[in-house]
């Protein structure tokens, strides 16, 4: 079985697959008579011509290392956006495209006090909070149109702790 170290979840280094958002470093503004620093417009949200913005609220179990890679997925008409509603590390599992297929993937473990975005496209593994209550924020694309993608690998991927 193929092996993956995570990686601590960095802006630059998760670039190519979405955003990383945070409160880090100062805020745009200051707003309710100083007392709220606005951190604005972190993402770059896309849910297509033909999509509306939707919020849901998704409970998942929690899983633990090694943890085994099987499948990926993505959604070419929207972006998706994943918000802990506590202060737990999640585990974020994405891949290049290549040629219309996952590349060999990441795996990225969150610091506990950040949320993502996935572009629009973007392979990526399902979602994998490691620690109760498991519980998310999720943005993403509302519409008609189909839009997920499964990709199965042929052999499976143990993501294993960096």
């Amino acid at each position: 079985m193929r092996q993956i170290r995570t990686e601590l979840l960095t802006q630059a280094e998760f670039a190519p697959f979405g955003d990383v958002l945070d409160a880090t470093g100062a805020p745009d503004r200051l707003i309710n008579q100083g007392f709220c620093g606005r951190f604005h417009d972190r993402a770059r949200l896309d849910f297509g011509p033909e999509g509306r913005a939707g919020l849901s609220i998704f409970k998942a179990i929690p899983r633990q290392f090694p943890y085994r890679l099987e499948m990926v997925e993505r959604h070419p008409e929207g972006s998706q956006a994943f918000v802990p509603m506590s202060a737990d590390p999640f585990l974020v599992i994405v891949a290049p495209d290549v040629g219309g297929t996952p590349g060999t993937p990441r795996a990225f473990v969150t610091d506990g006090e950040q949320a993502i975005n996935l572009y629009r496209g973007t392979w990526h593994g399902v979602l994998t909070p490691l620690a109760e209550p498991g519980l998310f924020a999720v943005i993403d694309r509302i519409g008609t149109t189909p839009n997920l993608e499964e990709h199965w690998f042929p052999e499976p991927y143990t993501i294993l702790p960096g």
